[in-house]
């Protein structure tokens, strides 16, 4: 399974969402203006991941659950956003609730 393919499809099965390029990596938008998970393909690193937006606490729990599946990134990790890693065995159920976490979290306010 190609990961962006995959995250691709969860994200674009949100109502309203849409995908562009943003800093050069395939990022999905609720209504075309926020984002709310962006692919991280070794742009940032050397690791294959996407970074979503979390409601609070969400990061701190996984990442400390998990650290390695889970993950801080950069640039938006101090506004509570959660990085997942995608070259590890992946959970895409476990993926798809928190893509869908993001998407509810950027349009309404809340998971």
């Amino acid at each position: 399974m190609d990961p962006l393919e995959e995250l691709r499809r969860l994200c674009l099965a949100q109502p309203e969402a849409t995908e562009r390029l943003s800093h050069g990596e395939p990022t999905w938008f609720v209504k075309g203006r926020k984002t709310f998970v962006m692919f991280a393909d070794h742009h940032h690193d050397d690791r294959l991941a996407f970074w979503c937006a979390a409601a609070p606490g969400t990061q701190e729990a996984l990442v400390a659950e998990d650290p390695t599946r889970f993950f801080r990134p950069p640039y938006v990790g101090h506004r509570g956003w959660l990085g997942v890693y995608l070259d590890v065995p992946v959970d895409w159920a476990e993926v798809g609730e928190l893509v869908a976490d993001a998407y509810r979290f950027v349009r309404y306010g809340a998971p």
